[in-house]
């Protein structure tokens, strides 16, 4: 093991101390960026089947190989004996508690299936799957003696031409791809050819895998940029496999439609159980075989619509909707022990916690602290659940907690204990604000360590992406960096924003960017009323969707003093061809572009930058299919024949957002720092560059 996570041994195995009150013990130091090499995250832990160990990932970088690694650690529900267990990621207890399913690289890199046997005196471990699809979403059948799993496998296509033979020995160069469909879908270790997610069965024992789904099938209807997820279950019987997905035989431009679907091992047939035509995903067995939960929504012309908790038979019959009440989207879904409701997880204004939906729709918090907490796994015979929770002042660790809403907590790691302890972090408060047109919006503000009410700070506003998602009010080391530096950082949920109902996200319906400039605007001035932001250097930046806002913030206003544009949409016209997102050129306005382009326009920032003052750096990966690189080209070749000053960061090795490469991250954050430090706006409008001397001045 490298020192990450050696490092970690000497922890203690009991916490006593919180990461917040470490903050006010004496001589402190400020977070620095290369703090960022030392910091540690954890994910997806796994309650064992009796109830006494969990399971989970733990997150560290590799400081030779500027990458990511992954283990897997092992801990007692008492939080004692927290301890290394193997490299590898998403483990999956089997049924009976004696092994252990996890994924890792075999001795090519390429990812694989292995068990490890949990009681065996030489801890045996054994590689099940030998394939070239790297698998994914793996999950054990009720026996325990077979596993499914998907993968995506390439579409070579068919177009054979009679090319005449290349002589003996001769070097040609690769036949060219022949490209059918409209976007791409990649795997865990970046493949980009075109293909099919597909469902696959192996035998525990066994490396033969057999392919069940053929053709243009989707299996897993989530689609997060670099590969697709799939949620599979296994019926209690062990005669079916209940899937979600699509088949492509319906049209390559079909976009936010899937089904959830029935394989049954004895026929090999696959029902569809869903019948309305809608999104329908994430299904979730009862434990008594009886009902499938699922989320989702009917076929809708609209640009966001909010899944909603259903459930159905096991034959499909008698699907209903019971969550209409409950206005917020929920995941994670798992059923209680006595068959009568679904525990789930949600985000609920800038937060996330946990709930229980009854079959009637009525539904009780089982959590509701300011915190992000989800329901990775659980025991719902004994009530109780573990998941990664985190705060404004804690990065997420492992909580068991328990399900009976009596907010019962124990904290079973402490992953950055060591490296937050005798570190300052800025302090962050609540901001609710209204915009011009009466919208009541909310978001954050963090101020530095050594904040002083009486003094005035340079600002940073950081724009999230999606837009259909949601900023939470939890640690980022990002933020709290930007904080140590000596900025105020305002990060907030404008319109088109997830986890404050649906008509709130609907508010850019077709129509974005539009009114959640005024969210973003109105937080700005929400800020300078606390009466310690300086208006001269207010800057403002922001990844995906936030390079859309951030772009169009400048296009609509010059207050501010620098800007870093991060992997953009400048010009929805040419994003229509080449992002990788499915079916974007029928989904995203009232009409396909060759029917209405000047909409597209309309809402297009690059069509703005003839009002842009700000200085701006524009960031984007080279790997980047989502927001693909000529969109950052076409943003900074407009502001360079303007005369704004600019700068054009291409990441190399660098998929969709920045943290791909560990090193990118932090070249990310100094140069944001760097180009704020250069640039103030004096209160006639005119834009002053700072010398080196002011600048240093200005950031103590």
């Amino acid at each position: 093991m490298l020192q990450t996570t050696v490092k970690q041994w000497l922890l203690p195995v009991v916490v006593v101390l919180s990461l917040q009150s470490l903050a006010s013990v004496q001589a402190q130091t400020p977070l620095q960026t290369s703090d960022y090499l030392e910091f540690e995250q954890v994910s997806d832990p796994q309650l064992s089947p009796d109830g006494t160990q969990i399971v989970y990932t733990r997150r560290w970088v590799d400081k030779q190989k500027d990458s990511w690694k992954s283990s897997l650690w092992i801990v007692n529900a008492d939080g004692s004996q927290n301890r290394f267990l193997i490299d590898g990621s998403n483990a999956r207890w089997s049924p009976s508690g004696d092994r252990l399913l996890f994924l890792a690289p075999d001795s090519n890199s390429k990812p694989q299936l292995f068990i490890r046997w949990m009681k065996t005196t030489d801890n045996t471990v054994s590689q099940v799957t030998r394939s070239s699809h790297a698998p994914q979403s793996p999950v054990w059948s009720p026996k325990g003696d077979q596993i499914a799993f998907t993968a995506i496998v390439p579409d070579k296509g068919a177009w054979k031409v009679d090319m005449p033979a290349a002589p003996e020995g001769a070097s040609w160069t690769k036949p060219p791809r022949t490209v059918e469909r409209l976007h791409y879908r990649q795997d865990r270790v970046g493949q980009t050819e075109p293909g099919f997610s597909h469902l696959f069965v192996v035998t525990a024992d066994s490396g033969s895998s057999r392919q069940i789904t053929t053709g243009k099938w989707n299996v897993g209807a989530r689609f997060d940029g670099l590969f697709a997820g799939a949620d599979l279950e296994w019926t209690p019987d062990g005669t079916q496999i209940i899937f979600d997905g699509w088949n492509a035989l319906d049209g390559d431009l079909v976009y936010r439609r899937s089904h959830v679907y029935a394989y049954e091992l004895a026929s090999g047939n696959i029902k569809q159980l869903t019948q309305d035509v809608g999104f329908w995903t994430e299904p979730a067995v009862s434990r008594d075989g009886k009902f499938i939960a699922y989320l989702g929504y009917p076929a809708t012309e609209k640009t966001y619509e909010m899944p909603r908790l259903h459930v159905m038979r096991i034959d499909g019959s008698g699907a209903r909707q019971i969550s209409a009440n409950f206005d917020r989207p929920p995941s994670q879904l798992t059923w209680d022990a006595e068959h009568r409701g679904v525990y789930f997880s949600a985000e609920d204004n800038g937060f996330g916690n946990v709930f229980h939906m009854n079959l009637d729709g009525v539904v009780r918090r089982v959590t509701s602290s300011k915190q992000v907490i989800g329901l990775d796994s659980s025991d719902a015979r004994v009530r109780q659940g573990v998941g990664i929770r985190s705060d404004a002042n804690e990065p997420g660790d492992v909580y068991l907690f328990t399900l009976t809403g009596k907010e019962n907590y124990t904290r079973l790691t402490a992953v950055n204990q060591d490296l937050l302890q005798g570190k300052t972090l800025g302090q962050q408060k609540d901001l609710w604000f209204t915009a011009s047109d009466g919208n009541r919006a909310h978001g954050w503000l963090i101020t530095p360590p050594d904040f002083d009410p009486k003094k005035r700070y340079p600002l940073i506003m950081e724009i999230h992406g999606g837009p259909f998602s949601m900023y939470r009010g939890n640690f980022s080391f990002m933020y709290q960096l930007f904080a140590a530096k000596g900025y105020l950082v305002l990060y907030t949920n404008p319109r088109g924003s997830t986890g404050y109902g649906e008509a709130f996200s609907q508010g850019i319906d077709r129509a974005y960017p539009s009114v959640d400039y005024l969210d973003l605007i109105a937080a700005i001035d929400a800020s300078i009323a606390e009466g310690y932001v300086d208006p001269s250097r207010m800057y403002v930046g922001g990844c995906s969707g936030g390079g859309v806002l951030s772009s169009w913030m400048i296009g609509q206003s010059n207050r501010f003093a620098g800007a870093a544009v991060r992997c953009p949409v400048a010009n929805w016209l040419s994003m229509a061809g080449t992002t990788d997102i499915p079916g974007f050129t029928y989904s995203f306005f009232d009409a396909p572009f060759w029917q209405n382009p000047s909409k597209w326009l309309e809402h297009s920032p690059l069509m703005l930058v003839g009002k842009v003052t700000t200085p701006t750096i524009v960031m984007t990966g080279e790997q980047d299919l989502r927001t693909p690189m000529g969109q950052s080209e076409e943003y900074y070749a407009a502001l360079k024949m303007r005369g704004i000053p600019s700068k054009l960061i291409r990441f190399n090795e660098e998929y969709h957002g920045t943290g791909t490469k560990p090193s990118n991250w932090m070249y990310t954050v100094l140069y944001m720092l760097d180009w704020y430090g250069d640039w103030k706006r004096n209160p006639d409008g005119a834009i002053v560059k700072i010398d080196a001397q002011q600048s240093a001045e200005n950031d103590r």
